[in-house]
């Protein structure tokens, strides 16, 4: 699933996948139980369900998995600040099809909201021209920065051509100018604030991270494969790479199932510490995978023909994650400001 040559074009985007998602139910199953979802998004005893899912979507496809990660997101937001009102009007929209996403990086001094009108545009924006309910973030007037949920119609506005990017081909990533678009109250979400508001902002990072493990895993079993087809596995020093590897794997994998749902955990300082070292952890699994197929399998891998030098440029492309820096020295802070042995820093992270 997810190796269609097509997936790998400029400005792809994963559209038959999506229709298989609709089908099955996946852009529902993040929803309250009582809007036709399954509550993955916002309840915590369905966050190991969630990871599952985000692990299994990552590993059939990641430029998949991140629009699908995104559309989880802006729905986990929407349950959170919400008025009734909103997640009902929004329920009734993912029913009818609709993709949502979050885009916050900003183009020039960022998007602006004054007047009831949005000015300025978003970047970096994966899923543009196809995402039609993006949550965003815009300064007021007041330079206060509010969530809003616009309404953009699929196919408009979206310049792909600044996602020159040598992996995650198929996630229709660009830029989207959002100016003269009307803001009502209905698509105002939360309060100034909110979207920055601790502890959702960073512990969510471990959505992203659970679609990296399954990217992780897909390199793994291509590269065993890869293993067992060659006749090469025999060897002692292949042998060594390939079990250095499934500690990683196995780590990482720990590290997500651990981390799922931090952000429901009463002390908000220790759930982004935790989930901020998952996500490394995660990365650092990602990156030493990599070099241990790539080393194994050779120059090989890094043909087109074969499956490992697309999977490989995906993910070491949405390994790459805002702040990595901020997010470590943030985890030592917490770390080393605690006085208790180091097997009681997590004992609530369970």
């Amino acid at each position: 699933m997810g190796d269609d040559p097509a997936l790998d074009e400029d400005h792809a985007f994963p559209a038959d996948l999506f229709a298989t998602a609709r089908q099955i139910g996946l852009l529902e199953a993040p929803l309250p139980t009582g809007h036709g979802g399954h509550g993955l998004a916002n309840d915590r005893q369905r966050a190991g369900d969630l990871c599952d899912l985000l692990r299994i979507v990552g590993a059939a496809n990641l430029s998949l998995g991140r629009l699908y990660e995104g559309h989880v997101n802006a729905l986990a937001l929407i349950g959170r600040y919400g008025r009734p009102e909103q997640i009902a009007k929004f329920a009734q929209d993912v029913r009818d099809g609709h993709l949502f996403g979050v885009w916050n990086t900003e183009i020039g001094d960022g998007l602006r909201l004054g007047e009831g009108q949005l000015a300025g545009g978003k970047v970096y924006a994966s899923g543009a021209g196809w995402v039609t309910r993006p949550l965003v973030t815009a300064r007021n007037e007041q330079d206060q920065v509010l969530m809003v949920i616009p309404s953009v119609p699929a196919g408009e506005r979206a310049d792909l051509s600044r996602w020159q990017a040598h992996g995650m081909r198929a996630s229709a990533s660009g830029a989207l100018d959002f100016t003269g678009i009307a803001i009502g109250p209905e698509e105002t979400l939360g309060e100034p604030g909110d979207y920055h508001r601790q502890p959702l902002f960073s512990a969510g990072a471990w959505r992203f991270a659970a679609v990296q493990q399954g990217g992780i895993e897909r390199v793994f079993d291509t590269w065993r494969e890869h293993m067992r087809q060659t006749g090469r596995g025999g060897d002692p020093h292949q042998q060594a790479r390939l079990g250095q590897a499934a500690i990683q794997v196995e780590t990482a994998r720990l590290w997500v199932e651990r981390a799922a749902g931090a952000e429901h955990l009463p002390d908000a300082e220790q759930a982004v510490a935790y989930v901020n070292l998952a996500r490394l952890a995660v990365e650092r699994a990602g990156l030493d995978v990599l070099e241990l197929a790539h080393r194994s399998v050779g120059l090989a891998g890094f043909m087109r023909t074969h499956p490992l030098e697309r999977l490989s440029r995906d993910l070491a492309t949405y390994l790459r994650q805002p702040a990595p820096d901020r997010a470590l020295t943030q985890a030592a802070a917490y770390v080393l400001d605690r006085d208790v042995p180091s097997f009681g820093l997590w004992n609530d992270a369970r």
